[in-house]
């Protein structure tokens, strides 16, 4: 084992890919997001949809963990779980989220904040369907977030489970998908001397708690644009 302390005070590295002006932020948040998530895609960054799901019990107790994002539109961010993991009885009593889109790689991060709910079992199922079948099992066999005994009992559930459904899976009652409904959405990006580039979506009238927000003249929510000090 090594001896050799790193110098954690002197680890960094200068950021200078690229800048983040308003002039080049997209109309919506939507359209930036999918924009920059095609960019870690071609730039094949490691896991592009992962993101780090941070959540809080109802006593402010935060949580985090990375789970994939599964899908994105003007809705928001959706992703599947264990309803009854940490994260999924946290979010039950206290249904608000933050999200770190974390793409070191391309010197950005998206961060988002907003309000949690259920989606649809229409859509969980249409999702479950093309899971890998090994992967429909385990969200059978694994009593996520509880304390179990060793792996051994964890390969004994994975077995049996898969003799119960050698084909056709459905998925269970307790596991399903959250949909978090952006209140707002940040894009940074990396920039000289810790300069950052900071540039948020905020929906007008929303809090943290809070989706609905205002709306313009023709009923749709109503964005503001604005800079944060880095």
């Amino acid at each position: 084992m090594s001896t050799n302390t790193p110098d954690l005070a002197r680890m960094r590295m200068d950021y200078a890919t690229a800048a983040l002006s308003e002039t080049d932020l997209a109309a919506d948040w939507h359209t930036q997001f999918a924009g920059w998530f095609a960019d870690a895609v071609a730039a094949q960054v490691l896991e592009p949809n992962a993101m780090v799901v941070a959540t809080a019990s109802p006593e402010g107790v935060p949580s985090a963990r990375t789970v994939l994002m599964k899908g994105f539109d003007q809705r928001g961010f959706t992703f599947f779980t264990n309803y009854e993991s940490r994260k999924g009885t946290e979010l039950a009593a206290n249904p608000v989220a933050s999200l770190v889109f974390p793409w070191y790689a391309l010197q950005r991060q998206v961060i988002v904040c907003g309000t949690v709910e259920r989606v649809s079992r229409a859509e969980t199922e249409a999702y479950f369907a093309v899971r890998p079948h090994a992967s429909q099992i385990g969200a059978w066999a694994s009593p996520q977030s509880r304390v179990v005994a060793g792996r051994e009992e964890l390969t004994a559930a994975f077995d049996e489970a898969g003799d119960r459904f050698p084909a056709q899976v459905d998925p269970p009652p307790h596991w399903g998908g959250f949909l978090v409904r952006p209140t707002s959405v940040e894009f940074w990006q990396g920039r000289r001397s810790r300069m950052h580039d900071r540039l948020r979506f905020r929906l007008a009238g929303g809090l943290a708690g809070d989706a609905a927000g205002d709306t313009d003249h023709n009923g749709s929510p109503e964005w503001i644009v604005e800079r944060l000090a880095p």
